[in-house]
């Protein structure tokens, strides 16, 4: 197991080179420049000053080498008056008033924490809630149990985020008045009450994300159990004797986790890269919104280094899942 984890981490090595050159390439070609984000007004001088130290005129392949820079050096590369790897959207202004700009990684560390707290507490909450419905709605098929799990998987998996959010908010928000529809980024836990303030502004977004992850999930765990509950194997060990429990919970669940370990851990990923339209409803400031944002202002180091990062953590759970299935299936061996 070993020997493949580290013959996997090499090989991941030239994946993200590729995957970051494909990355740039269709981010820095793409139609629109964060150039034309600079006013008019701005004097020539002052412009070339700008597009200097933002690296514009300089060659493609420069650009790139100096992108990629910012992911393996601890402090950013200080270069043309500015800093590489620099927001276009926040560090223009700065330019243009000779400040110094903010560096791409430094924003998304300030996102992270509210990305986390919301996008993650719902899908480990998600993943609590359907990993037992799928085992039981399996198990008792056809009962009232796995039609009435089978409904409310089919509504949280259909019906938009967006929509599901809207309508949280005119019922708990407006009418009920329980939770407030924005969500408070300024907000900082450092007492029992700004806890539980936390927790109510969290829970509706939080919702909205449970019921749609839950939803999926629980339909994959619940065709991956069904399919190996009428295997061979099953019947022998009944026929052997042993208890329904350890039929169902030692060998049954353990064979139909493997599908569903992957749709967890591809899942992950997603976590970091925010809910895009569950964060613009709920108005919560994290990555997505920031994502939305960098296309919005033509922020091209920012929409590059959040893909880029989206594209490690791919690479880095599908390594993950594939150690997973050795230690689920004993039959599975890498070395």
């Amino acid at each position: 197991m070993l020997t493949y984890t580290i013959r996997r981490l090499l090989l991941a090595i030239p994946t993200l080179l590729f995957i970051s050159l494909v990355i740039f390439l269709l981010v820095d070609f793409a139609p629109g420049s964060p150039m034309s984000q600079i006013p008019l007004t701005v004097p020539p001088d002052v412009r070339m000053k700008i597009i200097e130290a933002m690296g514009a005129n300089e060659p493609v392949h420069i650009r790139y080498l100096l992108w990629l820079n910012q992911f393996f050096v601890v402090e950013p590369l200080v270069w043309l008056d500015g800093t590489l790897g620099t927001t276009y959207s926040e560090g223009m202004q700065r330019i243009i008033s000779w400040q110094s700009r903010s560096p791409v990684m430094d924003v998304i560390a300030q996102r992270i924490p509210q990305t986390l707290t919301v996008i993650g507490t719902s899908y480990v909450l998600g993943v609590l809630i359907a990993l037992p419905i799928g085992i039981y709605s399996a198990y008792r098929q056809y009962s009232w149990f796995d039609q009435i799990g089978t409904f409310i998987a089919m509504i949280g998996f259909s019906v938009p985020t967006f929509f599901t959010g809207l309508v949280l908010i005119l019922v708990f928000a407006v009418n009920l008045q329980w939770f407030p529809s924005i969500y408070d980024t300024n907000l900082r836990v450092t007492d029992w009450e700004s806890f539980l303030q936390q927790v109510r502004q969290m829970a509706m977004p939080v919702m909205v994300l449970a019921l749609y992850n839950a939803a999926q999930i629980s339909r994959y765990m619940r065709s991956s159990m069904l399919e190996n509950l009428g295997q061979d194997y099953v019947r022998t060990a009944r026929a052997k004797g042993m208890g329904e429990r350890t039929v169902v919970l030692k060998h049954v669940l353990r064979n139909s986790m493997i599908p569903v370990v992957t749709v967890i851990a591809l899942g992950i990923p997603t976590i970091f890269g925010g809910a895009i339209i569950t964060e613009q409803v709920f108005r919560v400031n994290g990555l997505g919104a920031l994502l939305i944002g960098a296309i919005q202002g033509s922020d091209l180091p920012m929409v590059q280094t959040l893909t880029f990062i989206f594209a490690m953590l791919i690479v880095l759970f599908n390594l993950i899942a594939d150690i997973l299935y050795g230690i689920l299936d004993p039959r599975i061996r890498y070395d």
